[in-house]
């Protein structure tokens, strides 16, 4: 049985080959992405040990260094002196101390003068020291050039120099935070973090005067200083010697705990990356499965003979079972190792893309370690032998009597108790998925463990459960199309259409399996279209009903700006107010110092006296003209703090300072302000930094908006860190951040897609070769080549058409009920009925491409070999 199993495997190479493309390429996805997400741990991990001093000293609160760089409006104001320095200086356990400058709001624009993008990537702005990392390196690797001495120099990271167009020796202009907004500056250098690169972050390193000139009004002051610990000294003795002399409201820590901080705060960004990812390959390994099963379901089919024959010379069930899965097994190695291959080449294809986005991952940390290659063989492996077991159990049932009979379809009982268990299991998820609108119950575990309530989650395990039900029973769910395909294409183009659709309705299961891969596609396909249209929808109304300035300004990036163009566009002819916001973060209650994972860190709205004539919010309780010393509440946070009207609420911020502000009204939820609303000379006493996030902009009496408009572009021509909006201009902003990350979804979901064409090839030719001796027939009898094409195209066609018919209607179906599901913030409904258009006329575009090869192939057959076959 063994040599025999070997023997077949060697005499049908192709079959083998077209057998494993869909596992490969599941694999190759799931491979691609574990070794990405390595290479992305590998990368951030070595930025964060590289830069990483023995100890630091910094303000002395529960928002870490790492979460205030990671957070808009994080950065704090409390600084060091000279003299406390000085004092760290002469502890015997310090070897050195260095005081660092650092802050934020700072721009590069490009040899065009146009805004250098980092794409969401933070910029790094700070003052060179030399100070070594917990290796005893260096924490900087400068490229080529020199540091930075004097005050009008700088260093640049080699990805921002080369999109600004800059070399070492040019001179740079950038967009300063505060006084004057352009600066002029020499780019002496090119360096990066000792560690590798910088993940896609901007590097920008100054002197010591050179930062203080930039974010401390030239003030000799520090907003933090790295220790380096005297030889024999631990970290701990470091940090508790320098806590000693520090002054009150600044503490020192020690470089494994700024380690653990910084990667806990960066994890969770990493693993939303990861998961994200690693959904889609999920779906590339389950359409892959639903083509294996098919695949080995038709192998058995053509081979009952074979296996009648090999029962009638006394093989046991348990041999020909055997034999199947070893086949597979083997199958499933060659697919695993070549999956493992092409996903080492897909992880770099992936960083590519993400470098496109902003994000940096350096070549040499996306290698194929050891966990990825046994977790792609161990999914590789085990979804092929679990594909193959049903259909090698149902070959190893065929009676050896069948070898003289061509009956071998499967008893009408099981297809039955198939039907009908996938009927309860469709019904289970669309219950599942109404859940949200029935009501979700309140469910309680042994143990503690309580079931959640979030709709999303209950609409998309009913969305799973659905689809891959309807997958099950697609032969039964896919007759009515598959008449109505075959009718048509009868009418249409006569005899050889009436045959494709005999052909495809010959065996349903067959059909319905081999389109419910392109149908998981087509239906994730199209309830992601339906969120993203909803989602532009509601953004327009949402700009409609909430949008009430003439203009509004903000960076192109969503990042804060310098307040000096407010200020200026406030004295522009026309522009009767204009409404600052600013966005900071602060810890909301009592702060565990302990353990900072407990502290409830919470976005601030801050605004000016303006905001009340700008907008018009929705007061449930008290009144919307927020003062100082007051703070304004949507209703959700009041909730879920217990807050109420008159109570009086702890904020700390990063800089170490706390505000006791009293609720002076509770609001519904709004876009146009946060959860928490402050007044912005609040955050300036609690030494946040003064910038812009938003401006808003009324018009004087009589003023033309298009005049205005022009006079405020050209106010802001040479500082492109922000734009100037009116409200169709502002949506269409919005709008065009959803179609760039639809566009994303689109494109790894096109593997799916990719897949599900290799297992209608894969059927077709496989069909093909079963029906050889009939082709060889209609041939004799007159049938052409061209018509002989025709028909195995319109065959695939009508495949397709049922996989994209069965995904579209699921996909709207879940679609809608999931917005329905996220109706507080998905307001309006939209199907888009052009995508789903376009989505039809994809899915007949598969079915002719995937008839290519096996109708030029039936075409090529010799008539009088193929009558003879059998």
């Amino acid at each position: 049985m063994l040599r025999l199993t070997l023997r077949n495997l060697a005499a049908h190479k192709v079959r083998l080959l077209m057998s494993t493309l869909a596992i490969v390429l599941g694999v190759a996805f799931l491979a691609g992405v574990l070794t990405f997400s390595h290479g992305l741990d590998r990368t951030f991990s070595g930025i964060i040990n590289g830069s990483t001093p023995d100890a630091q000293v910094r303000p002395a609160n529960s928002a870490t260094a790492a979460e205030a760089a990671s957070r808009p409006g994080g950065g704090g104001a409390a600084m060091l002196g000279p003299e406390a320095i000085e004092k760290l200086r002469t502890l015997p356990e310090v070897a050195r101390a260095d005081g660092v400058v650092q802050g934020a709001g700072l721009y590069v624009l490009d040899t065009d003068d146009k805004l250098v993008s980092s794409s969401g990537a933070p910029t790094l702005a700070f003052n060179h020291t030399g100070t070594p990392n917990l290796l005893g390196e260096p924490s900087l690797e400068l490229l080529r050039g020199s540091w930075p001495t004097g005050d009008k120099e700088l260093v640049l990271d080699e990805a921002t120099a080369e999109k600004a167009g800059y070399q070492v020796g040019d001179s740079v202009t950038l967009i300063a935070p505060q006084g004057e907004t352009r600066r002029k500056v020499t780019l002496t250098g090119i360096a990066a973090f000792n560690g590798g690169g910088t993940a896609g972050a901007q590097l920008l390193v100054f002197s010591t005067a050179g930062a203080q000139n930039l974010f401390t009004e030239g003030k000799d002051v520090y907003s933090a200083v790295s220790l380096t610990a005297a030889p024999g000294v631990s970290q701990k003795e470091l940090a508790a010697a320098a806590n000693t002399v520090l002054p009150k409201g600044f503490e020192a820590i020690t470089g494994d705990k700024v380690v653990a901080e910084s990667e806990d705060a960066i994890g969770s960004f990493l693993d939303v990356i990861s998961v994200f990812l690693i959904v889609f390959a999920v779906i590339a390994v389950i359409v892959g499965a639903f083509i294996i099963v098919n695949t080995f379901s038709i192998l058995i089919a053509q081979r009952s003979r074979q296996l009648a024959l090999l029962r009638a010379l006394g093989a046991s069930r348990r041999q020909v079972t055997a034999s199947v899965l070893f086949e597979a097994l083997v199958m499933s190695l060659v697919a695993a190792t070549l999956g493992v291959l092409a996903g080492w080449g897909l992880a770099h294809g992936l960083a590519a893309a993400f470098r496109q986005a902003g994000l940096e991952i350096a070549s040499d940390v996306l290698v194929l370690t050891p966990r990825t290659i046994a977790t792609s063989y161990a999914v590789g492996v085990c979804v092929t032998l679990a594909a193959a077991l049903l259909p090698s159990r149902r070959a190893a049932r065929v009676p050896p009597v069948a070898a003289m009979r061509e009956d071998t379809q499967p008893p009408t009982r099981s297809t039955i108790l198939r039907t009908s268990l996938g009927i309860v299991l469709l019904a289970l998820g669309l219950l599942l998925a109404a859940m949200p609108r029935i009501g979700i119950p309140e469910i309680s575990l042994p143990g503690g463990f309580d079931i959640p309530t979030s709709p999303a989650l209950w609409v998309g395990v009913g969305a799973g459960v659905s689809i891959l039900s309807v997958a099950w029973i697609s032969a039964f769910l896919g007759r009515p199309v598959l008449a109505a395909l075959a009718t048509v294409s009868g009418t249409v183009f006569g005899m050889t259409g009436k045959l494709a659709g005999q052909n495809a309705m010959r065996d349903p299961r067959r059909t319905g399996a081999t389109a419910s891969a392109l149908m998981i596609g087509l239906a994730l396909v199209s309830l992601i279209g339906v969120l993203a249209a909803s989602l532009n929808a509601s953004i327009s109304d949402v700009v409609e009903d909430q949008f009430k300035p003439d203009l509004v300004v903000q960076s192109p990036t969503y990042t804060p700006f310098p307040t000096s163009i407010g200020d200026e566009m406030e004295k522009v002819e026309g522009v009767a107010t204009v409404a600052r916001s600013q966005i900071a973060q602060a810890v909301a209650g009592k702060v565990d110092l302990q353990n900072p994972k407990k502290n409830d860190i919470e976005f601030l709205f801050g605004v000016d006296e303006h905001l009340p004539q700008v907008y018009d919010l929705d007061v449930l309780e008290g009144s919307a003209d927020v003062k100082p010393g007051q703070v304004l509440v949507t209703d959700e946070a009041a909730k879920e703090h217990r807050w109420r009207l008159g109570d009086r609420i702890d904020l700390t911020f990063v800089s170490g300072r706390q505000l006791h502000p009293q609720i002076s009204g509770i609001i519904a939820r709004t876009q146009v302000t946060g959860d928490i609303t402050v007044r912005i000379e609040d955050l300036v006493e609690a030494k946040v930094p003064r910038e812009d996030a938003s401006l808003s902009i009324l018009l004087a009496r009589g003023a033309d908006a298009a005049v205005v408009h022009d006079r405020l572009d050209k106010l802001v021509e040479d500082r492109p860190v922000v734009a100037v909006q009116d409200k169709d201009e502002f949506a269409e902003s919005l709008k065009g951040q959803v179609n760039q990350l639809l566009y994303m979804i689109y494109g790894l979901l096109a593997l799916a897609i990719v897949i599900a064409v290799i297992g209608i090839v894969n059927t077709l030719g496989l069909s093909v070769i079963e029906r050889t001796r009939e082709i060889g027939l209609l041939r004799a009898i007159g049938l052409a080549r061209g018509q002989l094409r025709r028909m195995i195209t319109l065959e695939s066609v009508t495949i397709a058409v049922l996989g994209a018919v069965l995904g579209l209607a699921l996909g709207v179906l879940f679609g809608v009920l999931l917005r329905d599901a996220l109706r507080d913030d998905l307001t309006s409904l939209s199907v888009p009925i052009d995508q789903l258009t376009v989505f039809l006329g994809i899915a007949v575009a598969v079915g002719v491409l995937a008839a290519l090869l096996p109708a030029i192939r039936a075409g090529r057959q010799d008539v009088l070999k193929a009558i003879a076959s059998e």
